[in-house]
Protein backbone atom coordinates (compact mmCIF):
# COMPACT_ATOMS: atom_id res chain seq x y z
CA UNK A 1 0.00 0.00 0.00
CA UNK A 2 2.56 2.29 0.50
CA UNK A 3 4.63 1.85 -2.48
CA UNK A 4 1.89 2.23 -4.44
CA UNK A 5 0.97 5.72 -2.43
CA UNK A 6 5.12 6.51 -3.53
CA UNK A 7 4.78 4.89 -7.47
CA UNK A 8 4.12 8.78 -8.39
CA UNK A 9 7.98 10.03 -7.21
CA UNK A 10 10.89 9.16 -9.35
CA UNK A 11 13.12 6.31 -7.26
CA UNK A 12 16.46 8.22 -7.68
CA UNK A 13 14.66 12.05 -6.34
CA UNK A 14 13.68 9.31 -3.17
CA UNK A 15 17.15 8.34 -2.44
CA UNK A 16 18.44 11.42 -2.85
CA UNK A 17 16.09 12.59 -0.06
CA UNK A 18 16.48 9.85 1.91
CA UNK A 19 20.15 10.37 2.24
CA UNK A 20 19.60 13.73 3.07
CA UNK A 21 17.24 12.76 5.63
CA UNK A 22 19.82 10.02 7.07
CA UNK A 23 22.32 13.24 7.39
CA UNK A 24 19.69 14.74 9.41
CA UNK A 25 19.46 12.13 11.66
CA UNK A 26 22.91 11.82 12.02
CA UNK A 27 24.25 15.14 12.45
CA UNK A 28 21.09 17.09 13.63
CA UNK A 29 18.23 18.88 12.78
CA UNK A 30 18.39 22.15 11.54
CA UNK A 31 15.11 23.75 14.01
CA UNK A 32 14.80 26.90 11.40
CA UNK A 33 14.38 24.46 8.32
CA UNK A 34 11.00 22.56 8.37
CA UNK A 35 12.11 18.58 7.93
CA UNK A 36 9.41 17.68 5.34
CA UNK A 37 9.06 20.96 3.69
CA UNK A 38 8.57 19.38 0.02
CA UNK A 39 6.67 16.71 -1.18
CA UNK A 40 9.68 14.53 -2.35
CA UNK A 41 11.23 15.18 1.14
CA UNK A 42 7.31 14.06 2.60
CA UNK A 43 7.76 10.89 -0.01
CA UNK A 44 11.23 9.97 0.80
CA UNK A 45 10.21 10.03 4.52
CA UNK A 46 7.42 8.08 4.60
CA UNK A 47 9.47 5.37 2.39
CA UNK A 48 12.61 5.39 4.62
CA UNK A 49 10.40 5.83 7.99
CA UNK A 50 6.82 4.75 8.12
CA UNK A 51 7.91 1.40 8.11
CA UNK A 52 10.20 1.53 11.19
CA UNK A 53 8.25 3.81 13.06
CA UNK A 54 5.02 1.93 12.52
CA UNK A 55 7.15 -0.78 13.94
CA UNK A 56 8.29 0.09 16.93
CA UNK A 57 5.02 2.02 17.75
CA UNK A 58 3.02 -0.89 17.45
CA UNK A 59 5.35 -2.73 19.29
CA UNK A 60 4.86 -0.30 22.28
CA UNK A 61 1.40 -0.20 21.97
CA UNK A 62 1.11 -4.33 22.35
CA UNK A 63 3.24 -4.10 25.49
CA UNK A 64 0.64 -1.47 27.22
CA UNK A 65 -2.23 -3.46 25.81
CA UNK A 66 -0.98 -6.92 26.99
CA UNK A 67 -0.76 -5.05 30.36
CA UNK A 68 -3.88 -3.17 30.35
CA UNK A 69 -6.78 -5.31 28.62
CA UNK A 70 -9.50 -3.19 30.09
CA UNK A 71 -7.73 -0.08 28.20
CA UNK A 72 -10.39 0.21 24.89
CA UNK A 73 -9.43 3.85 24.13
CA UNK A 74 -12.42 5.42 21.52
CA UNK A 75 -10.20 8.51 20.87
CA UNK A 76 -6.58 8.86 19.77
CA UNK A 77 -4.88 12.24 19.52
CA UNK A 78 -1.32 11.47 17.76
CA UNK A 79 0.96 14.61 18.12
CA UNK A 80 3.95 15.46 15.38
CA UNK A 81 2.30 12.89 13.64
CA UNK A 82 4.12 12.94 10.57
CA UNK A 83 2.32 10.73 7.32
CA UNK A 84 0.39 9.24 9.98
CA UNK A 85 2.39 6.06 11.09
CA UNK A 86 1.08 5.90 14.83
CA UNK A 87 -2.62 5.81 14.11
CA UNK A 88 -2.14 2.84 11.61
CA UNK A 89 -0.18 1.11 14.66
CA UNK A 90 -2.97 2.08 17.21
CA UNK A 91 -5.77 1.10 14.89
CA UNK A 92 -4.15 -2.43 14.62
CA UNK A 93 -3.71 -2.78 18.46
CA UNK A 94 -7.60 -1.35 19.54
CA UNK A 95 -10.27 -1.81 16.80
CA UNK A 96 -12.26 0.15 19.44
CA UNK A 97 -11.03 3.36 17.98
CA UNK A 98 -13.20 5.68 16.36
CA UNK A 99 -11.70 9.53 16.63
CA UNK A 100 -8.63 10.42 15.20
CA UNK A 101 -6.76 13.15 15.24
CA UNK A 102 -3.08 13.62 13.75
CA UNK A 103 -1.66 17.13 14.40
CA UNK A 104 1.31 17.83 12.01
CA UNK A 105 3.49 20.80 11.28
CA UNK A 106 4.23 19.88 7.66
CA UNK A 107 1.36 20.47 5.26
CA UNK A 108 3.20 18.32 3.08
CA UNK A 109 2.88 15.81 5.28
CA UNK A 110 -0.19 15.86 6.23
CA UNK A 111 -1.75 16.08 2.63
CA UNK A 112 0.37 12.63 2.28
CA UNK A 113 -0.70 11.04 5.13
CA UNK A 114 -4.56 11.90 4.36
CA UNK A 115 -4.11 10.37 0.90
CA UNK A 116 -2.16 7.35 2.03
CA UNK A 117 -5.18 6.75 5.09
CA UNK A 118 -7.93 6.49 2.85
CA UNK A 119 -6.74 3.11 1.49
CA UNK A 120 -7.20 1.71 4.96
CA UNK A 121 -9.26 -1.02 5.77
CA UNK A 122 -10.10 0.77 8.99
CA UNK A 123 -12.38 3.78 9.97
CA UNK A 124 -10.83 5.38 12.45
CA UNK A 125 -7.98 5.36 9.84
CA UNK A 126 -9.56 6.65 6.98
CA UNK A 127 -11.82 8.91 8.79
CA UNK A 128 -8.74 10.69 11.02
CA UNK A 129 -9.03 14.47 11.50
CA UNK A 130 -5.47 15.70 10.01
CA UNK A 131 -4.57 19.58 11.79
CA UNK A 132 -1.67 21.72 10.80
CA UNK A 133 -0.13 22.99 13.99
CA UNK A 134 3.25 24.23 15.46
CA UNK A 135 4.35 21.68 18.65
CA UNK A 136 6.08 24.63 20.66
CA UNK A 137 5.45 24.42 24.45
CA UNK A 138 2.14 23.79 24.29
CA UNK A 139 0.33 21.38 22.28
CA UNK A 140 -3.47 22.28 21.27
CA UNK A 141 -4.47 18.87 21.22
CA UNK A 142 -8.15 17.43 22.45
CA UNK A 143 -9.01 15.63 25.20
CA UNK A 144 -8.00 11.71 24.30
CA UNK A 145 -8.19 8.21 25.44
CA UNK A 146 -4.71 7.56 23.65
CA UNK A 147 -2.02 10.31 22.92
CA UNK A 148 1.38 9.42 21.47
CA UNK A 149 4.22 11.09 19.84
CA UNK A 150 6.61 9.76 18.54
CA UNK A 151 10.02 10.07 16.91
CA UNK A 152 9.52 14.65 17.46
CA UNK A 153 10.66 14.60 21.08
CA UNK A 154 14.11 15.10 19.65
CA UNK A 155 13.04 17.92 17.02
CA UNK A 156 12.56 20.07 19.83
CA UNK A 157 14.16 22.67 21.49
CA UNK A 158 15.21 21.25 25.07
CA UNK A 159 13.66 23.92 26.29
CA UNK A 160 10.59 23.51 24.58
CA UNK A 161 10.45 19.61 25.55
CA UNK A 162 9.71 19.71 29.13
CA UNK A 163 6.22 22.08 28.52
CA UNK A 164 5.14 19.51 25.46
CA UNK A 165 5.39 16.37 27.38
CA UNK A 166 3.65 18.55 30.76
CA UNK A 167 0.68 19.19 27.55
CA UNK A 168 0.81 15.79 26.70
CA UNK A 169 -0.41 14.07 29.73
CA UNK A 170 -2.97 16.74 30.43
CA UNK A 171 -6.35 14.73 29.63
CA UNK A 172 -4.47 11.77 28.29
CA UNK A 173 -6.06 8.42 30.24
CA UNK A 174 -2.62 6.86 28.13
CA UNK A 175 0.19 8.54 27.17
CA UNK A 176 3.10 6.76 25.05
CA UNK A 177 6.09 8.43 24.04
CA UNK A 178 8.39 6.36 21.27
CA UNK A 179 12.16 8.00 21.09
CA UNK A 180 15.01 5.94 19.21
CA UNK A 181 17.36 3.47 20.77
CA UNK A 182 19.78 5.63 21.00
CA UNK A 183 22.08 7.08 24.21
CA UNK A 184 20.04 10.45 23.54
CA UNK A 185 16.87 8.98 23.23
CA UNK A 186 16.80 7.09 26.42
CA UNK A 187 17.76 10.46 27.86
CA UNK A 188 14.88 12.31 26.21
CA UNK A 189 12.54 9.15 27.40
CA UNK A 190 14.04 9.23 31.32
CA UNK A 191 13.65 13.11 31.50
CA UNK A 192 10.06 13.01 30.17
CA UNK A 193 9.57 9.94 32.73
CA UNK A 194 10.76 11.90 35.46
CA UNK A 195 8.13 14.61 34.89
CA UNK A 196 5.25 12.33 34.51
CA UNK A 197 5.97 10.38 37.44
CA UNK A 198 5.99 14.28 39.43
CA UNK A 199 3.10 14.50 37.94
CA UNK A 200 1.36 11.49 40.34
CA UNK A 201 1.40 9.39 36.62
CA UNK A 202 1.77 5.73 37.15
CA UNK A 203 4.23 4.15 34.69
CA UNK A 204 2.74 1.05 32.61
CA UNK A 205 5.51 -0.15 30.45
CA UNK A 206 8.15 -1.15 29.48
CA UNK A 207 9.12 -0.64 32.97
CA UNK A 208 7.43 -2.54 36.10
CA UNK A 209 7.56 0.33 38.80
CA UNK A 210 7.66 3.76 39.48
CA UNK A 211 11.20 4.16 41.19
CA UNK A 212 13.91 5.97 39.57
CA UNK A 213 15.43 4.24 36.97
CA UNK A 214 18.45 2.22 37.50
CA UNK A 215 20.35 2.41 34.57
CA UNK A 216 23.42 4.36 34.19
CA UNK A 217 23.60 7.24 31.73
CA UNK A 218 26.75 6.78 29.88
CA UNK A 219 27.19 3.10 30.86
CA UNK A 220 23.97 2.07 29.34
CA UNK A 221 20.87 2.79 27.82
CA UNK A 222 17.47 1.05 27.98
CA UNK A 223 16.40 0.04 23.99
CA UNK A 224 14.46 -2.43 22.77
CA UNK A 225 14.51 -3.89 18.81
CA UNK A 226 11.60 -5.08 16.32
CA UNK A 227 12.87 -6.63 13.03
CA UNK A 228 10.73 -5.80 10.17
CA UNK A 229 10.41 -6.74 6.57
CA UNK A 230 12.24 -4.35 3.86
CA UNK A 231 10.24 -4.21 0.86
CA UNK A 232 12.13 -3.74 -2.87
CA UNK A 233 11.49 0.19 -2.85
CA UNK A 234 12.57 0.42 0.54
CA UNK A 235 15.93 -1.66 -0.42
CA UNK A 236 16.52 0.15 -3.17
CA UNK A 237 15.99 4.06 -1.92
CA UNK A 238 18.45 2.92 1.25
CA UNK A 239 21.17 1.01 -0.52
CA UNK A 240 20.61 -1.71 1.19
CA UNK A 241 21.12 -5.69 0.39
CA UNK A 242 19.42 -7.41 3.46
CA UNK A 243 15.43 -8.23 3.19
CA UNK A 244 15.10 -7.02 6.63
CA UNK A 245 16.18 -4.38 9.22
CA UNK A 246 15.74 -3.87 13.24
CA UNK A 247 14.65 -0.99 14.25
CA UNK A 248 15.74 0.29 18.15
CA UNK A 249 13.25 2.39 20.03
CA UNK A 250 12.85 4.30 23.50
CA UNK A 251 9.53 4.28 25.27
CA UNK A 252 7.75 5.27 28.12
CA UNK A 253 3.86 4.69 28.74
CA UNK A 254 1.95 6.02 31.29
CA UNK A 255 -1.70 6.27 32.74
CA UNK A 256 -3.23 8.01 35.32
CA UNK A 257 -5.16 5.13 36.50
CA UNK A 258 -3.22 2.09 38.08
CA UNK A 259 -3.17 -1.00 36.05
CA UNK A 260 -1.47 -4.39 36.49
CA UNK A 261 2.39 -4.12 35.37
CA UNK A 262 4.68 -6.97 34.54
CA UNK A 263 6.69 -8.59 37.44
CA UNK A 264 9.65 -7.88 35.29
CA UNK A 265 11.23 -7.00 31.44
CA UNK A 266 13.75 -8.24 29.08
CA UNK A 267 16.36 -5.43 29.06
CA UNK A 268 18.30 -7.76 26.22
CA UNK A 269 18.70 -10.37 23.88
CA UNK A 270 18.47 -13.41 26.03
CA UNK A 271 21.95 -15.46 26.15
CA UNK A 272 21.11 -19.06 24.84
CA UNK A 273 23.63 -21.83 25.82
CA UNK A 274 23.19 -25.48 25.85
CA UNK A 275 20.64 -26.29 28.69
CA UNK A 276 20.78 -22.71 30.16
CA UNK A 277 19.23 -19.22 29.12
CA UNK A 278 20.55 -16.20 30.61
CA UNK A 279 17.71 -12.87 30.91
CA UNK A 280 18.92 -9.34 32.15
CA UNK A 281 15.62 -7.79 34.23
CA UNK A 282 14.23 -4.66 35.25
CA UNK A 283 12.90 -6.05 38.40
CA UNK A 284 9.84 -4.46 39.98
CA UNK A 285 11.93 -3.73 42.99
CA UNK A 286 13.63 -1.07 40.50
CA UNK A 287 16.40 -3.43 40.21
CA UNK A 288 18.66 -4.54 37.16
CA UNK A 289 19.26 -8.50 37.74
CA UNK A 290 20.72 -11.03 35.98
CA UNK A 291 18.66 -14.77 35.74
CA UNK A 292 19.65 -18.12 35.03
CA UNK A 293 17.60 -20.00 33.89
CA UNK A 294 18.05 -24.21 33.46
CA UNK A 295 16.76 -27.12 31.63
CA UNK A 296 16.21 -28.55 35.16
CA UNK A 297 13.20 -25.88 35.34
CA UNK A 298 11.16 -27.41 33.24
CA UNK A 299 8.63 -25.57 32.18
CA UNK A 300 10.09 -22.20 33.38
CA UNK A 301 12.70 -23.27 31.27
CA UNK A 302 10.54 -23.36 27.86
CA UNK A 303 9.03 -20.04 28.50
CA UNK A 304 13.04 -18.46 28.91
CA UNK A 305 13.60 -20.06 25.30
CA UNK A 306 10.93 -18.48 23.23
CA UNK A 307 11.22 -15.03 25.29
CA UNK A 308 12.70 -11.98 23.31
CA UNK A 309 14.29 -8.82 24.13
CA UNK A 310 11.13 -6.43 25.54
CA UNK A 311 8.70 -9.09 26.74
CA UNK A 312 7.65 -9.63 30.16
CA UNK A 313 9.34 -11.96 32.67
CA UNK A 314 7.59 -14.31 33.36
CA UNK A 315 5.37 -14.47 30.84
CA UNK A 316 1.78 -13.56 31.40
CA UNK A 317 0.41 -16.64 29.96
CA UNK A 318 1.34 -19.65 28.51
CA UNK A 319 3.09 -19.83 25.28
Amino acid sequence: MLEEALGRFAVPDLTRSVQSLIQQYREGFDRAAPVLGSEVAVAAYAAYRMPATYAAVHTALRHVAALAPGFEPRTHADVGGGTGSAVWAASAVWPTLREVTVLEQSPSAIAFGRRLARRSGAAAVREARWQQVVVDRTVPKPPADLVTMSYALGELSPAAQEDVVRSLARDARVLVLVEPGTPAGHARIVAARELLVGLGLHVLAPCPHDSACSIRAKQDWCHFSVRLNRGALHRQIKDGTLSFEDEKFSYIAVSAERWPRAESRVLRHPQKRKGLVMLRLCTEEGEIADLTVSKRQGETYRDAREIVWGDEWPPREPR
